[in-house]
């Protein structure tokens, strides 16, 4: 969605028309509305026929219950370039709420030649950035964390605003930014490869890990500061510059961040490009996927920049033995979380069939319990989708559903209340090879299957190309076991009596098959961001050479 172009054909004039009277010389009459909006725009006068009618004051941000947007550096039109300056010659778009689908700001995107000069200006940060020993990155780092830690509230409230998650995890976003970046100020200090033995006297053999040079984020509309918070930290700390860019519905978040690390690289006397941003669409993601001058490019989730990226289906089992006590709050949040829209957020539940049809009425019952409302109240737990075409995808699935021999006992339809919001939905009856089983939808809506042995339930959970987060719920310690071997889960995270979703950030993050096979945050993936060299170095005075050769 986006606000018309300068172009645009809908514009308003304060006054009704033109009002002639005799005392001009002439008789009285009117001139037509439309052309009276139009000489005055063509006369270069200032006044509100000036603009489009969507640029208006009807902006959110001009509103005195979002004065707090303010506070963050954001006003009605909104750089969305930064590259040590702040510019944008590109598009102008208006992002909206999707609590309430009104307007709240504007950002002015980036051109192609916008995109350019911050490439350029990037890599010569980088030759300042890299130099920096890596424990003085890690104090940049360290300052970034506290920053944002002053920001957490209002920062949490522009996620959930701008969004459309609830209050409580907008500010647990931005928690995340905060805990990845105390996380990398330690790894600031023990990065590095060990010295190995040589097999030569007088040799020593040493692993080397160096920056790769400019890191490209590319992050979605459901974790627009998280994702970023991920790849930013670690890749700084191990001496690379970064280039963002978030989703163009969360445009207004991504300048909001952007702010906060400027003012601390400001503050330090280092290049602002170190950490840059590129608002923008399809053409920009497209350009940073091309470009060779972007050594690593972190991509999450939109297809508008013309990769063919496979998103994510997650599992979740309940053997005869699961707790249900556990079982129902973790399917509920798994599914329900984020009102769907999470990359770990449940699609399927396999439930032994001794127990689903228990397992299906509790969690009716604890669908029915589920409080909606405003994403920014602090009570709510469930708000609207992000964008009316989700809306519209979330209906198309559980039409798909219902076709394929699906039945819905709860849920399916779109709320009556002005946003995008829909009903949470639960859908039985399918087969477990059911096509829109194995589609993601980025939306509440749950499949429940019944199954009879550990063998086939594991064999579903392997079917599909997708593979980032599973879990099981039993109290079978064989079968724990079992379930995170060879021939157990093949995804990326694979848990046990815990929900899918609500990943920490110690752990490596990321998923296998279609689903990637890289890793963020936490663990080793640091070595995500370097590249490695093995050093042979010789401090004797003679000149053996391995494997006992002789060459002379």
């Amino acid at each position: 969605m986006g606000s018309p172009g300068r172009g645009a054909g809908l514009y308003f004039s304060s006054f009704p028309g033109l009002r002639l009277t005799p005392s001009s010389g002439l008789s009285m009459w009117r001139l037509p509305r439309a052309l009276c909006v139009h000489a005055a725009r063509t006369s270069k006068l200032p006044g509100p026929w000036s603009r489009p009618a969507a640029f208006m004051s009807t902006l959110l941000i001009n509103q005195p219950q979002y004065a707090w947007l303010k506070e963050l550096g954001l006003r009605e039109e909104n750089e969305g370039v930064y590259n040590g300056i702040w510019g944008g010659r590109g598009e102008v778009i208006t992002t909206y709420c999707p609590a309430n689908n009104e307007p709240i700001a504007r950002v002015r995107q980036a051109s192609v030649a916008d995109y350019e000069d911050t490439v350029k200006k990037a890599r010569e940060a980088w030759k300042i950035w890299a130099d920096i020993p890596a424990p003085k990155r890690g104090e940049i780092v360290r300052q970034i964390g506290d920053a944002l830690r002053e920001k957490i509230q209002v920062l949490g409230s522009l996620v959930s605003l701008e969004m459309g998650k609830i209050l409580v995890e907008g500010v647990g976003e931005v928690q995340e930014y905060v805990d990845i970046c105390d996380y990398a100020v330690g790894l600031s200090r023990m990065i590095g490869g060990p010295i190995l033995p040589s097999e030569r006297p007088g040799h020593a053999l040493i692993e080397q890990w160096n920056p790769v040079g400019l890191v490209g984020i590319i992050t979605a509309f459901n974790f627009p500061v998280a994702v970023y918070g991920w790849n930013n930290a670690i890749a700084l700390i191990c001496g690379n510059v970064c280039l963002w860019k978030g989703a163009p519905t969360t445009s207004l978040i991504s300048v909001a961040v952007t702010k906060i690390i400027a003012k601390v690289l400001e503050d330090n006397n280092l290049p602002g490009a170190i950490c840059s941003l590129t608002c923008g669409g399809a053409d920009i993601g497209t350009a940073m996927a091309k470009d060779e001058r972007v050594n690593l490019l972190s991509f999450t989730g939109s297809t508008q920049v013309g990769k063919q990226v496979a998103l994510m289906v997650q599992e979740r089992f309940a053997f005869e033995d699961a707790d249900l006590n556990l079982v129902v709050p973790s399917a509920l949040f798994a599914a329900v979380g984020t009102a769907g829209q999470r990359c770990t957020t449940a699609r399927r539940l396999f439930v032994h069939e001794s127990i689903h049809d228990e397992v299906v009425n509790r969690l009716k019952k604890a669908y029915a319990q589920i409080r909606v409302g405003n994403p920014w109240d602090s009570n709510v737990l469930y708000g609207p989708l992000h964008t009316k075409q989700a809306v519209s995808m979330f209906l198309g699935a559980v039409e798909e559903a219902k076709k394929e021999g699906g039945t819905v006992v709860y849920g399916g339809k779109v709320m009556d209340r002005p946003g995008n919001y829909v009903e949470p939905t639960i859908v039985t009856g399918l087969g477990h090879d059911a096509s829109i089983a194995h589609t993601e939808t980025f939306a509440p809506i749950l499949y429940v299957f019944k199954f009879k042995k550990e063998e086939e339930v594991f064999a579903w959970n392997n079917e599909v190309k997708q593979g980032l987060s599973s879990s099981i719920f039993t109290k079978d310690l064989g079968r724990i076991f079992r379930w995170l071997g060879p021939k157990g889960s093949d995804c990326g995270i694979v848990n046990v009596n815990i929900p899918t979703s609500g990943a920490e950030i110690g752990g490596a993050f990321g998923g296998e098959k279609h689903t990637g096979g890289g890793r963020e945050s936490g663990s080793d993936a640091w070595k995500q961001y370097m590249r490695r060299s093995t050093c042979t170095i010789n401090y004797s005075k003679d000149l053996p050479l391995a494997q006992g050769i002789k060459f002379q």
